[in-house]
C-alpha cells in the first residue's frame, strides 16, 4: 500500500506556499536600512563639524603662543604696553615698529587660519599678559563667536 505524497511529508504543501520573500517585506527592510543610513550620515556630519571646531580652537591656541613668543623676544617693549591692543581688534595695525609689525603679521595670520572674522586683543602689564582670540564658530557650535583666552607671565 502506498501512501499519498501529502501524507509522507506533512509540511510540504505549506513550504511550497512560502517559497519567496514578499514585496512588502523587502520594502520594509529597505525603509529600515534607509533610516539607518540617514542616521549614520547625520552622525558623520556632526563629527565633521566638531572636528573643524576643534581644529580652529587648536589653531587659535597655536597663534596665541606665536605672538607670546614674539613678545618674549621683545620683552622690554611688551612690558611697557607696546603690544597692547586695548579692544578686540579685527584689522591689522599700521606697521612701523617691531611690535606693530609683529601684531600686523599675527593678525594677518589669524585671518588666514581662522577666517576673516578673526579678531584679537592683547593686554600686558609689567608682568602678566592676557591674549584673546575671537572668531565666528557658528557653523560648528551654533554660537556666533568663540574665544580662546590665554593668561601668562612674560
Amino acid at each position: 500500500m502506498t501512501t499519498p505524497p501529502s501524507a509522507r511529508r506533512p509540511g510540504l504543501r505549506s513550504l511550497r506556499r512560502q517559497a519567496g520573500v514578499g514585496m512588502i517585506e523587502v520594502l520594509i527592510a529597505i525603509v529600515v536600512l534607509a533610516f539607518g543610513m540617514l542616521g549614520v550620515a547625520a552622525l558623520q556630519m556632526t563629527a565633521l563639524r566638531s572636528s573643524q571646531s576643534s581644529l580652529e580652537s587648536s589653531q587659535a591656541t597655536v597663534q596665541t603662543y606665536a605672538i607670546l613668543d614674539a613678545m618674549r623676544a621683545n620683552r622690554e617693549v611688551a612690558r611697557i604696553g607696546g603690544y597692547n591692543l586695548d579692544t578686540m581688534t579685527c584689522s591689522a595695525p599700521d606697521r612701523g615698529t617691531l611690535a606693530m609689525n609683529d601684531l600686523a603679521n599675527w593678525i594677518d595670520s589669524l585671518k588666514q587660519t581662522l577666517g576673516q572674522s578673526a579678531c584679537a586683543q592683547v593686554a600686558c602689564g609689567s608682568v602678566e599678559c592676557t591674549i584673546a582670540v575671537q572668531w565666528n564658530d557658528a557653523r560648528a557650535k551654533g554660537e556666533s563667536e568663540h574665544t580662546v583666552r590665554i593668561v601668562t607671565r612674560l
